[in-house]
């Protein structure tokens, strides 16, 4: 690989982890000499990862600026659909294809897990951890390419439904019923897990924007 496609990767790469992370939200105007200082890369790879950016919906124009792009009540119904249906797809190939080391991991993950309660941002960057862990244990890199990109979208919520009252502890339980299901291979039982958490997540972050008009 050249440099400049090295620069290019990182730059991107950059960008997205710090949208993903909560460091530029929603709304928030990215300028390319500041992000190239902020990063210690080139302009040209920091612009060329932000026009990759906007070719994906993850940018949006005002003006002339670049900002991230933010998510319409009808754009998140629709990305929970389709969430749920991939996770629950994750969960029942986990099921049928971790390995023994996976599922401990997975295990442990929850065990771990359970420590970050009332650290809503500790445990949103957990519980992405988490659900990645279950995408890899699936084995299906497409399934997995999918979910990623999901996972984008995802980090253009601007808040995480992990900071409700109740939410995380709740969380938990269902992740632990996601990882029992897994461990006992019951791919049924996983899938359904997985979908119902999902779903309880959305329900929660329906109420959020209910609260908040």
């Amino acid at each position: 690989m050249s440099l400049s496609k090295q620069q290019n990767k990182d730059a991107y790469a950059l960008i997205l982890e710090a949208i993903d992370s909560g460091v530029y939200k929603p709304g928030d105007r990215l300028v390319e000499i500041d992000l190239a200082e902020r990063f210690g890369v080139s302009r040209t790879p920091i612009r060329e990862a932000l026009q990759r950016l906007e070719t994906q919906s993850l940018l949006t124009r005002d003006g002339r600026s670049l900002i991230v792009a933010s998510l319409d009540h009808n754009q998140v119904a629709e990305l929970y659909v389709v969430r749920a249906e991939l996770e629950g797809l994750a969960a029942q190939l986990a099921a049928r294809h971790a390995t023994r080391e996976e599922k401990r991991v997975l295990q442990e993950m929850v065990d771990e897990d359970r420590k970050m309660l009332g650290n809503p941002q500790a445990l949103a960057r957990a519980n992405r951890r988490f659900h990645k862990q279950i995408h890899l244990a699936s084995h299906n890199r497409y399934l997995v390419q999918q979910l990623d990109l999901v996972h984008r979208f995802m980090a253009l919520m601007a808040t995480t439904s992990l900071a409700v009252a109740g939410r995380g502890e709740r969380a938990m339980e269902e992740h632990q019923a996601i990882v029992s299901a897994i461990t006992e291979s019951d791919e049924e039982a996983a899938c359904k897990a997985l979908r119902d958490h999902i779903s309880a997540a959305f329900v929660t972050r329906l109420k959020q924007e209910s609260a908040a008009v």
